[in-house]
């Protein structure tokens, strides 16, 4: 905690080293978080540059996190997904996956495997938005129960609840489906 202090200060006063090193630390979590709650990589790529452009703006305007950088970057993270939720769900597009797998993946498994993303994707959307939350932040971003805890505000009996009860869902909404 006190590394995160003495970087974030020395972020504050635009320190080249100290910027890069925040990059260096957190955009591995940031992109897995990102990445867990949209399914498009190169969108994930994009929304996790978007949550360092507003650290930087937000630093050269005086508004920058107090306290901790991590909990900054998630809260961001965060905004930016509903963000991108919003404007999303105005255009209705469709998801197109164009990418090629590193194995050969014959035709009717790879339609398998998009309809399971897919399902998984639905089943996702179908948990309550704190469920959403705790396996964002324990799977997307890899953060112990104690810290979902604490950017959360609840104790870590609930986060452990909610994590539970998600995964159970979940389990039940992809098992009625097979």
């Amino acid at each position: 905690m006190q590394d995160e202090l003495l970087l974030l200060h020395r972020a504050k006063s635009l320190d080249q080293e100290a910027l890069a090193q925040v990059h260096e630390r957190y955009y591995d979590s940031v992109f897995r978080y990102m990445a867990f709650r949209e399914n498009d990589l190169q969108t994930a790529e994009d929304l996790t540059s978007e949550v360092f452009i507003r650290f930087l703006h937000a630093i050269q305007q005086k508004n920058a996190p107090q306290n901790t950088i991590r909990g900054w970057l998630f809260g961001t993270a965060s905004l930016i997904l509903k963000e991108h939720y919003r404007k999303k769900k105005r255009t209705q597009l469709t998801e197109l996956d164009d990418a090629l797998s590193e194995e050969w993946i014959e035709p009717i498994e790879k339609i398998e495997a998009q309809e399971d993303k897919k399902a998984l994707r639905q089943a996702l959307a179908n948990l309550t938005e704190e469920q959403q939350q705790v396996l964002a932040l324990r799977f997307g971003y890899e953060m112990p129960v104690r810290d979902v805890a604490e950017t959360m505000n609840k104790s870590e009996g609930s986060v452990k609840m909610l994590q539970v009860r998600a995964i159970a869902a979940l389990t039940r909404m992809m098992g009625s489906e097979s």
